[in-house]
């Protein structure tokens, strides 16, 4: 209880007591002695009740924050406690999921239809402190799991945003009329009308399913022990952000991909420049005071710039004239937030070789192009497949979608040879 709850309960009874001692018409010496006690005591914790109102008033602002996160503490602590290895196990053998992983898949199913076991998104982190390399598992001494490489996530890299939908579908307005502003050319004159403030909508939708198969041996289920945990979560992760940076830029919109930046540049409106010469500071500097002129960017460094390995090689050796400096040197100086990519772009095509960049910028918080994904990763066994020989083969199922914000913080360089 309070300090503050007990001086007022205290203070109440101090006034029922006077309150009866008061009423005598002749007290005795005792009561006259207690009145003044009383007295005595109700000043001094009235003094004590302010001191205690400002002492737990940090208390209750300190309680007020922990309130407002601890929704959020609460589910990255269960999220922590989340083991693929409990998932792999419960597939496999059909072993009871236990602790945190039991309580998140019962939440998952909750909100949703899942075929097999449905895994968060969160729980494919790369948590601090794990081995990316390793040596052979082996009966006397269990080393981490050598895992295949894959590419690191240029989508993020490149500022876009990765959503999560529950059921149905997201659209995000996007506006596409501009704001005018004038000044009355008489005393009595108006100013410029205002122009009507239109939105377009581009809605993530669900008609997008990526597969990852993968095949545990009988051999590496027993044997890796908790190893085998980071290897399944290491290994969906990459594979998983290999495909969708793939998606995001080089998606056709055809054969269940969906649309990415390239493809639908056109319908989005997304300008694109041809520039058919060598790659230098110059072509780039070009797109960059565009998007500065359309008040998509105040700087250089406001941008982002993704190209392919071979472009950077190509200007890297191009010196200035006169200088040790070369067109790579000239060009991070000013853009710093550089991907380099050979998933996200096609190789380089034609005599001379030329590729594409792609140019993109925030402005006002809101990224280029947002990244849907609904629900969780339904994970399902394939009990038939590798029943021969007692392995485990998973197939772990994502939906997902792309779409561009407002085309003004994209632009496209082609013929960058």
């Amino acid at each position: 209880m309070l300090d503050s709850v007990k001086i007022q309960r205290r203070q109440s009874e101090i006034r029922q007591e006077l309150a009866a001692l008061v009423g005598k018409d002749n007290p005795s010496e005792d009561e006259t002695r207690s009145m003044g006690d009383l007295d005595t005591e109700y000043r001094n914790n009235e003094t004590r009740y302010r001191a205690a109102l400002i002492a737990e008033d940090e208390e209750r602002r300190e309680a007020g924050q922990e309130l407002e996160t601890r929704s959020d503490t609460e589910w990255a602590e269960v999220m922590a406690g989340f083991e693929m290895r409990q998932v792999a196990l419960a597939l496999d053998e059909g072993r009871q999921l236990e602790g945190a992983t039991a309580e998140v898949v019962s939440e998952m199913r909750a909100q949703g239809g899942y075929r097999g076991v449905p895994i968060p998104w969160e729980a494919l982190e790369i948590r601090a402190g794990e081995t990316l390399a390793g040596g052979t598992p082996d009966p006397i001494r269990t080393a981490p799991i050598i895992d295949r490489l894959f590419a690191s996530s240029v989508a993020a890299r490149m500022g876009g945003s990765m959503v999560n939908v529950g059921v149905g579908e997201l659209e995000y307005p996007v506006t596409t009329s501009d704001v005018t502003a004038g000044w009355a050319t008489t005393e009595t004159g108006d100013v410029p009308g205002p122009t009507a403030y239109t939105t377009l909508d581009r809605p993530l939708k669900p008609d997008h399913n990526l597969g990852v198969q993968m095949r545990i041996t009988r051999k590496t289920l027993k044997q890796s022990g908790s190893g085998l945990e980071q290897a399944v979560r290491r290994d969906m992760n990459g594979a998983i952000a290999e495909a969708l940076d793939r998606a995001v830029f080089l998606g056709s919109g055809a054969a269940g991909e969906p649309t990415g930046i390239l493809a639908g540049a056109a319908a989005w409106g997304i300008t694109e420049t041809a520039i058919d010469a060598a790659a230098s500071w110059a072509a780039f500097r070009a797109a960059v005071i565009r998007f500065m002129v359309a008040n998509a960017a105040n700087s250089a460094g406001d941008v982002r710039l993704l190209l392919r390995p071979e472009v950077m090689d190509g200007m890297d050796d191009t010196l200035i004239s006169g200088t040790a400096v070369s067109e790579w040197d000239r060009l991070t100086k000013r853009i710093s937030n550089v991907a380099l990519s050979s998933n996200a772009l096609a190789a380089p095509t034609g005599s001379p070789a030329e590729s594409i960049a792609i140019l993109t910028t925030n402005v006002g918080g809101v990224p280029p192009f947002f990244v849907g994904t609904w629900g969780a990763i339904d994970l399902i066994r394939d009990p038939y497949a590798d029943a021969a020989s007692g392995g485990l083969r998973l197939t772990a199922l994502a939906t997902m979608d792309v779409t561009v914000s407002r085309s003004v913080q994209t632009e496209i360089l082609t013929g960058v040879q």
